[in-house]
Order: structure tokens, then C-alpha cells, then sequence
């Protein structure tokens, strides 16, 4: 496939429908060549028109879309710090298998292993000759370009990710940092589509960012721009992940509130959450986020502390970026009604009104939002071999 029909296909994937002069504007290319490489499209039955575009008052051009009965299919893979889900989507979105989720603490000897294997128990549903690639998001210091993360050592099998998970599977594998790739999803296909500058927080385990300014991932002179949870706001003598002290990480994120709402728990404090702490001896993140929601004021309390200090790092972002919006997204999305008061107040607090009055403040509202980012990065890095059952002149 030539690089002008390769472009064609990934723009209509992450913008559709499209026409024609619409593909020339954001590809920049000539309107006659974009229509020979959609015309071959269609034929090849690659792509398909989707009605036409609204009236200027001339003749209505036609609108193209994907046709993803005849484009190959994604395997999607989201890493975190305790979980990992698998499945296998379409051009469209669509996901063509069960969501598969597992329990995995990347930080246990065995964890690649146990990723390998759920990989594999996914895509026994499907044919792989179907499949294009394999696209994993994880967080860490991730060179995008090598697939390397450098938050591991040379030894361990996630320090050269992508290399490993080729060899396994014999398929194109990319790999991108979980924040970054979330931005680029939540900028192309969430609340913050069209926004030209946006800054995503990924709250999970962790405080994750990724920065979209003039509609471009921001990545920074060494490729790792967007450690926000590393900046050094809490008063807290708790040393971080990182083996530094004072990161918002250790009172922003969700592994905060956990603990937060763990040692509260082991001294007896009154909430619906003591049947789980009972009998599991620990509390998860998503029991700890539907109590909240629910109204259980231990719960609650949890979640405004790392509210607050959430809401002082937005006031930093604000006040060096004055982007147009901020989107908290991620597995902690789901608190909005206990969060975002608490944000709002610090931000009030912490920065300068002038600027943050200009700054919205959103919560996600995209579900499967991290493995709908590494569908992104498959599709994004896609090679002129993404179809491989045709060769296309």
C-alpha cells in the first residue's frame, strides 16, 4: 500500500466521516490525488461512502468511512500497575472479542508471563491471519520510537517490550506510555476532541499526563514531557515510586486514597467498605470509587484529600500551559461528583483567576478509554503492510 492511501485510511480511522476536500486540507494533498487514492480504495473495497457533507449551497460531496469488514484487526493491550485488560477491535472501534481482565502486579516476577498468557487466551477467539498488529499501552518512562520503557532494567522482559511481544506473537507490536496514548484518544475520539490545547490527567495508580498543545502530543526534547505526578507539591515525608519526596503522587492518586481509606479501616472507622477489608484483608480501587459514589463518608474523605491535591497540580499546569481545558481521565474518572468540587476549590485556591477562569475543567465520559488508546498506537504507527491480503499499487 503507497503512503497516500496508507494516510487516507488511518485519517478516516481517527476523523470519519470525511470527504474528499477534506481529506486534501488534512493530509495536504491535491484534490485530483486524493481522488485517484480514493477511488482505488473504494475498489479495493477498503473504504466506503457514508452519505454526503451538509449543503455550502453547491452539490453535496460524498463522505468516506472505513469499511472495517475488509480492514485487518487491532489486538489491544492496557497495562497498569495491578491490572491488565485484553481484546481484539475493529477500524471502527468495535471490539470483536470479550474485554479480558486480569489482576497483574507488573512488579511480580511472573507478570510478563501472565500478560503473554492472557494475550494468547484472547485472541484464540478470532483469526489471527485477520490481525494487523498489537498495540500496548503501559506506564513508565516509554520511548515511543524503540518501544523500550526505561523505568526497568536492562533484564527485565518490560524494559524492550515491544521487541518481546513480536517475537511471541510475530506481529507488529507498539508500544507508548499509558498518559500519552490516553491524550491522543481522549483528543480524537473524547470530550476533548477539537480542543486545540488540553492538558489529560490520567488518574490511576499514579498521576499521569499528556499534553495535546496545538492539536500535537507534546512530548519534550527527551521524548518523556508530562511526569506530573512528580512534581514536588505535597508536604508529605512519603517517598515515592520514584525514591524521591514530596511527588504529588504520594497524595493525589489513587493508590493514595487506597491507603488512605486503609488505615482508617484498620482503626475501626465506621463504613460500607469494613465487609470487603473483612474479608479480603485489602480494599480495591473500584470498591473504593463506587462507596465514594455511593455516598460512604470514609470513602468520600479519601477521595477529596487526593481531589485537592489534584487540584493544586492542575493550578501548576494552568498556571505554565493555560491550556483551554484540563480532562481528568482514567480509572479515578468515574469519582466526577465527589472530585470535582474539591478540584475546583484548590484550583481557586492555588492559581491566579485571570488565567484559570479560561481553563474548563472535564471528567471522561469514554469508557475502555486506555484500550481504546493502544488501538490508537497500533493504527497511529500502522507500516504500508496493515493490509496484507492485497497488494496495493
Amino acid at each position: 500500500m503507497d503512503s497516500l492511501k496508507l494516510s487516507i485510511l488511518k485519517r478516516l480511522y481517527f476523523s470519519n466521516p470525511q470527504s474528499i476536500a477534506e481529506l486534501s486540507s488534512s493530509i495536504g494533498k491535491s484534490v485530483p490525488n486524493i481522488t485517484n487514492a480514493v477511488n482505488k480504495l473504494l475498489q479495493l473495497n477498503l473504504i466506503e461512502q457514508d452519505g454526503l457533507a451538509p449543503s455550502t449551497g453547491g452539490r453535496r460531496a460524498a463522505q468516506f468511512v472505513p469499511n472495517e469488514s475488509q480492514l485487518p484487526l487491532i489486538i489491544s493491550v492496557a497495562i497498569d500497575q495491578f491490572y491488565t485488560s485484553v481484546a481484539v477491535v475493529d477500524f471502527k472501534n468495535q471490539f470483536k472479542t470479550a474485554i479480558n481482565t486480569k489482576g497483574i502486579d507488573i512488579k511480580i516476577e511472573d507478570a510478563y508471563s501472565k500478560i503473554v498468557e492472557l494475550i494468547k487466551n484472547t485472541i484464540k477467539e478470532i483469526d489471527t491471519y485477520n490481525v494487523y498488529g498489537i498495540g500496548i499501552t503501559i506506564p513508565g518512562f516509554v520511548d515511543s520510537k524503540t518501544g523500550k520503557n526505561n523505568s526497568y532494567s536492562n533484564n527485565s522482559p518490560f524494559y524492550d517490550l515491544k521487541t518481546n511481544i513480536q517475537k511471541e506473537f510475530n506481529l507488529p507490536t507498539f508500544v507508548e506510555n499509558d498518559s500519552s496514548a490516553i491524550a491522543i484518544a481522549e483528543h480524537t475520539f473524547g470530550i476533548a476532541k477539537n480542543i486545540e490545547d488540553v492538558m489529560v490527567v490520567n488518574l490511576n495508580w499514579g498521576v499521569g499526563l499528556g499534553m495535546i498543545l496545538d492539536n500535537e502530543l507534546y512530548r519534550g526534547h527527551s521524548g518523556f514531557a508530562g511526569e506530573f505526578s512528580h512534581i514536588p507539591l505535597s508536604d508529605s515525608n512519603k517517598l515515592c515510586s520514584c525514591g524521591k519526596k514530596g511527588c504529588l503522587e504520594v497524595e493525589a492518586s489513587l493508590m493514595a486514597a487506597v491507603e488512605s481509606a486503609t488505615d482508617a479501616l484498620k482503626s475501626g472507622e465506621g463504613s460500607s467498605l469494613q465487609k470487603f477489608f473483612e474479608t479480603q484483608n485489602y480494599i480495591t480501587g473500584d470498591q473504593l470509587l463506587n462507596a465514594a459514589n455511593q455516598g460512604d463518608q470514609l470513602a468520600m474523605e479519601a477521595i477529596n484529600r487526593i481531589g485537592y491535591m489534584l487540584g493544586k497540580g492542575i493550578a501548576t499546569l494552568i498556571h505554565i500551559i493555560n491550556p483551554q481545558m484540563v480532562v481528568i481521565s482514567g480509572r479515578g474518572s468515574k469519582a466526577k461528583s465527589v472530585l470535582l468540587p474539591k478540584i475546583q476549590s484548590a484550583v481557586l485556591e492555588f492559581s491566579i483567576h485571570r488565567l484559570s477562569k479560561n481553563t474548563s475543567i472535564e471528567f471522561s465520559n469514554t469508557e475502555n478509554i486506555q484500550l481504546l488508546s493502544s488501538t490508537c498506537i497500533c493504527i497511529l504507527n500502522a507500516d504500508k503492510n496493515i493490509y496484507k491480503t492485497q497488494l496495493i499499487d
